[in-house]
């Protein structure tokens, strides 16, 4: 019996300190897909797009460190995309606070993404370029 209360007691610890509470947002993913994949569009607006709360997004380009990722963010984040290895995506953070809250693999299609000079997004100031190649 011990040997149960034992293991659903580590259960419990193994998943209450999962970092899954990041969402994948593959709604979102979905979206920005199609906008890329109108050769018409040259930017996306994000925040029309966004249905949660946010207040800053970054955007990481193909071989992003882990390392990288972190100090931009200024807190932990795990990169659930290997983003390090790829060069097929682009990888958007979004942060509430000090908090990662969801993240996006947007698909290059032939194109690369921008924020310009700017550094991070915000709401007000959250439109991402499409430059096609």
């Amino acid at each position: 019996m011990k040997k149960v209360a034992f293991f659903i007691l580590l259960l419990f610890l193994l998943v209450g300190c999962s970092p899954s509470n990041v969402k994948h947002n593959k709604d979102l993913e979905n979206s920005i897909y199609s906008m890329v994949e109108d050769k018409n569009k040259s930017e996306i607006g994000i925040k029309t797009l966004t249905t949660f709360d946010w207040d800053k997004a970054f955007l990481f380009t193909p071989y992003s460190t882990q390392e990288a990722i972190e100090d931009e963010l200024g807190t932990d984040f795990k990169d659930p995309s290997n983003i390090s290895m790829r060069d097929d995506i682009y990888l958007l953070v979004f942060l509430e606070g000090n908090k990662v809250v969801q993240y996006v693999e947007m698909e290059r299609q032939g194109s690369d993404f921008s924020i310009g000079g700017k550094g991070h997004l915000t709401p007000s100031n959250e439109v991402i370029s499409i430059e096609r190649h």
